[in-house]
């Protein structure tokens, strides 16, 4: 039975895999989670969970009041508690679903301790990929994908020879404002920007959707799980989120992972370490999936992944400049601070503002995202003074 250590509970993915903990209650066992600010969900997945010996929230008071209310429970709170929480809990298996920098230390620590690392971070990659692929690459811990996409890819080039692959092929829906020019986005707002077509997220995720940063992620993400050049990966737009990715051969054709736009799926498939013998909702014929439509990527219209990929090429902490910048500035959007169309400017003027660093070690990092959301801020203040 893997002894599972859940972070990020009380999110659109945590609540998720917390379904999956149910599904499988012979083969997982959850003693641990975290849940940040919403502490009103501690009792009811303790109610369902009792084997959880171990929380972290948010913050520190909280923690406190919730030692009085379980007192055979191990209560941690903040980052800190993050970290702290991956090192005392008695686990195998980390399923980190955190929502941006704060998930990189714990994904780091968990790799360091050996820990199955299931990963739904994206930001954990981005910012810190490179560390985090010289820990697997010595053997430390072990790494599986969440992402719709990535679970695609992963399950696709396990039964694709490398020799015959031409592209890696990451499909996007294009957001809620995937029909609207660019010119017309000068005033769209916060519940505008969170209607998304397809897919059910949380707040962050959606908003990175609707300017396709989260796809700049998610090309840098797939060069450090899957090691395939920038050059042969490309972004296809894909308005059904049916096929989660694709491989165009050296023949000219193409093979694809394909199934209903539910996170439940790649889930369960990184918490059963690939193993795809488990009960799915199969679509028994073709025409149950109904139509499929695709277009090119524009980039012009979608500068963010340029963003993205540019600060990537660059290399040493610029990722970590690029992330920051963007989560300060997507939540300023989110509370009406800031115009939608500001989200890229202000992570295109941290990325040239805030110093560079060539070999950054995890404290750089560290110091870089404070820089940046200290730099993000000013400007935002400069920009739209209260």
């Amino acid at each position: 039975m893997r002894k599972v250590l859940l972070l990020g509970a009380s999110g659109s993915i945590g609540s998720q895999t917390l379904d999956i903990l149910k599904k499988h209650g012979k083969r997982f066992e959850l003693v641990g989670f975290s849940v940040g600010k919403r502490v009103e969900t501690v009792p009811s997945i303790l109610a369902a969970f009792p084997s959880v010996k171990w929380i972290c929230v948010g913050a520190r008071c909280d923690a406190e009041k919730l030692k009085i209310a379980y007192p055979c429970i191990s209560f941690y709170s903040g980052d800190e508690g993050l970290s702290e929480i991956v090192g005392n809990a008695d686990c195998d298996m980390v399923v980190n679903a955190l929502v941006g920098f704060a998930g990189l230390v714990p994904s780091v620590k968990a790799l360091r301790l050996g820990k199955i690392l299931c990963l739904a971070n994206k930001e954990s990659l981005v910012v810190g990929g490179s560390l985090i692929r010289d820990l697997l690459n010595k053997g430390s811990g072990s790494l599986i994908p969440i992402d719709s996409e990535h679970v695609a890819i992963d399950k696709l080039l396990s039964r694709t020879p490398r020799d015959q692959i031409e592209k890696i092929l990451i499909t996007a829906s294009g957001g809620s404002f995937r029909d609207r020019t660019r010119e017309s986005l000068s005033n769209v707002t916060p519940e505008e920007a969170l209607a998304h077509p397809t897919w059910s997220m949380g707040a962050k995720i959606t908003i990175d959707s609707a300017t396709m940063m989260n796809k700049g992620f998610e090309v840098i993400e797939a060069k450090w799980l899957f090691d395939y050049p920038l050059e042969e990966t490309e972004i296809l737009m894909h308005r059904e989120s049916m096929v989660h990715s694709a491989l165009r051969l050296q023949d000219g054709t193409f093979v694809a992972d394909v199934s209903t736009p539910d996170m439940h799926v790649p889930i369960e498939y990184a918490l059963m370490e690939r193993d795809v013998d488990f009960e799915l909702k199969h679509v028994h014929v073709l025409n149950e999936l109904g139509s499929y439509h695709f277009g090119e990527f524009d980039s012009e219209r979608y500068p963010a992944v340029g963003l993205a990929l540019g600060a990537f090429k660059r290399g040493g902490n610029a990722c970590a400049i690029l992330n920051a910048a963007n989560e300060i500035a997507v939540y300023a959007f989110l509370e009406k601070k800031i115009g939608f169309l500001d989200i890229e400017e202000i992570v295109s003027s941290a990325l040239e503002g805030v110093p560079f660093v060539q070999n950054p070690s995890l404290d750089d990092l560290i110091l870089t995202d404070l820089r940046t959301r200290q730099f993000a801020n000013e400007e935002i203040c400069r920009r739209h003074p209260q």
